[in-house]
């Protein structure tokens, strides 16, 4: 069985000093992290090899639905500053705890913890940047999908968060 990939790409208008400050900065990842009506009320980077992240993104109440907060969190596994982060990656409580999508009501039980990688590409006084999951293995197709348009949604707020810095 070969083993599923997934990669995610984009090339945004700043230089990679700028994108790197964007991506790493608490309060700027604020301002972009989740996708298109949701909101990052709270963000925390220990950005050294080893450290922890814990992000909160909040769902926008709709008519049906309250808002609600998903948290999700990991540890730094490589730094190469303004070139490559290496994360684990799952889903956690508000406290960070690892919890199972099944917590959040997305029906798994299974653990979804996964590496990610970004990488940050200079280009011409932009920056190519590429997230990868190296073994994707544990992602059904929906799951892949709701993760790239998660990322296409957050990416398009990233880009807004560029022309303000």
């Amino acid at each position: 069985m070969s083993k599923k990939e997934v990669t995610i790409t984009r090339t945004v208008d700043g230089p990679v000093e700028k994108v790197w400050k964007a991506w790493t900065d608490p309060e700027l990842v604020k301002k972009w992290w989740g996708p298109k009506d949701f909101t990052a009320p709270s963000i925390e980077i220990d950005l050294r090899e080893g450290g922890k992240y814990l992000y909160c993104m909040r769902g926008s109440a709709g008519p049906d639905m309250p808002a609600r907060d998903y948290w999700n969190g990991g540890v730094y596994q490589k730094i190469v500053p303004m070139e490559k982060i290496v994360v684990t990656d799952y889903f956690t409580d508000e406290k960070g705890n690892k919890v199972t999508p099944a917590y959040y009501g997305m029906g798994s039980d299974n653990d979804f913890e996964a590496t990610a990688e970004t990488m940050f590409e200079p280009q011409d006084g932009k920056t190519k940047i590429t997230l990868h999951y190296p073994d994707a293995s544990r992602f059904n197709e929906q799951d892949i999908s709701n993760m790239q348009m998660g990322w296409s949604q957050s990416l398009d707020k990233f880009e807004e968060v560029l022309k303000e810095i």
